[in-house]
């Protein structure tokens, strides 16, 4: 795990992702109704907006709701686009990811982009500072407000990891603050983090908990938000359709095991026990690091709405990531808008009625 944690940077981005042929992928028999399944499970313990996988792992919720015998392995994936492959090749059947790859993973059904069925089936949760983050170096000035920061970013050296969520954020503040940087360079988590150390960066736009990391390790320092644009990310459930059409049971299953975790998060009294889970499930992360990227920020502010359903928070978010992707040269989105079938929301919808819930089923304010 440290390898691959220490090869974070090297892991392709969405927009980068080999496409696998129609050929690859084959069928999986998940069983008939009520029999018990075999789930591998791709998440993201590296990205705090998808930690409902960290505690449905770490709790276990998920033998409460599954069939007796079933069995779910939870596998790392240090990016979302990393799991949509393992989608794409059906070597993973559920997947917990940032919403730009669960966007991309829904056009995976095309005969052009490797034939495999994947849908969203439920939200994780939405946010406006777990992936619209600005980190700065330590001598900028003190800016009175994340729009002043983002200002001073005209004409500098700036960073993101292009493709991904953050560099939506990017473009769309220095859309909205009207600046153009010198430079906006295309780096991972690593060399962003490098070039922080050795004075080469005067801004990167970055995600938590690796925000929070580089933070907290005294080499920059966070500036703006999507707090300060108005600016949402969130995060996504998908699924393989072959997984829903042959088991409603195990989907609806799943969908309450991680009810059950989004509800344990929005409970402030367990955030020492999800930061001890996030530590144990990720690698050089420390349990105060991982406990402040989820619950410490400026006072008041929402650090993560517990969506559950795709709400119409979700579903904007949806349209206007659609469209970005689109825009990108590399179009991992094959349209403008999510096809009509890619979003599923009818199994989340009915387990919330089913429970008297109704979304967001919870929010998690900044201590």
């Amino acid at each position: 795990m440290l390898s691959q944690f220490k090869a974070l940077g090297s892991v392709v981005l969405l927009t980068a992702v080999p496409l696998l042929s129609p050929s690859a992928a084959s069928a999986v028999d998940f069983g008939k109704p009520g029999e018990k399944v075999d789930l591998v499970i791709g998440y993201q313990p590296y990205y705090t907006e998808s930690w409902s996988g960290v505690v449905n792992n770490g709790k276990q919720f998920w033998k409460k709701h599954l069939p007796k015998g079933s069995t779910a392995e939870f596998q790392v994936g240090l990016q979302g686009s990393v799991i949509v492959n393992a989608m794409t090749g059906e070597k993973q059947h559920i997947g917990y990811m940032g919403d730009m790859p669960a966007i991309a993973s829904t056009f995976r059904n095309l005969p052009d982009r490797g034939g495999t069925d994947i849908r969203i089936v439920a939200a994780l949760g939405t946010s406006k500072q777990q992936c619209n983050i600005f980190l700065v170096r330590n001598d900028a000035p003190q800016f009175k407000d994340g729009k002043e920061a983002v200002k001073w970013m005209d004409g500098k050296t700036t960073s993101a990891p292009h493709g991904a969520c953050t560099d939506r954020f990017a473009r769309l503040a220095f859309d909205k603050a009207g600046i153009k940087p010198r430079r906006y360079l295309n780096q991972n988590i690593e060399v962003i983090t490098t070039n922080f150390r050795a004075g080469k960066l005067d801004a990167a736009a970055i995600w938590e908990p690796t925000a929070t990391k580089i933070a907290k390790a005294g080499l920059a320092r966070r500036a703006a938000s999507g707090e300060d644009f108005d600016a949402y990310d969130g995060a996504f459930m998908v699924m393989l359709n072959d997984l829903i059409q042959q088991r409603p049971d195990v989907v609806k299953g799943w969908l309450n095991a991680e009810l059950d975790a989004q509800l344990f998060l929005a409970d402030l009294n367990n955030a020492d026990e999800v930061a001890a889970m996030a530590e144990a499930q990720t690698e050089q992360i420390d349990k105060k690091v991982l406990w402040a990227a989820l619950y410490a920020g400026p006072a008041g502010t929402t650090k993560l709405t517990l969506d559950f359903a795709v709400t119409e928070r979700a579903q904007n978010l949806i349209k206007a990531a659609t469209a970005f992707l689109y825009s990108l040269p590399r179009k991992p989105a094959a349209a403008e808008t999510v096809r009509e079938d890619g979003i599923m929301p009818d199994f989340a919808n009915e387990v919330l009625k089913e429970r008297g819930l109704t979304a967001p089923v919870g929010e998690i304010k900044a201590q």
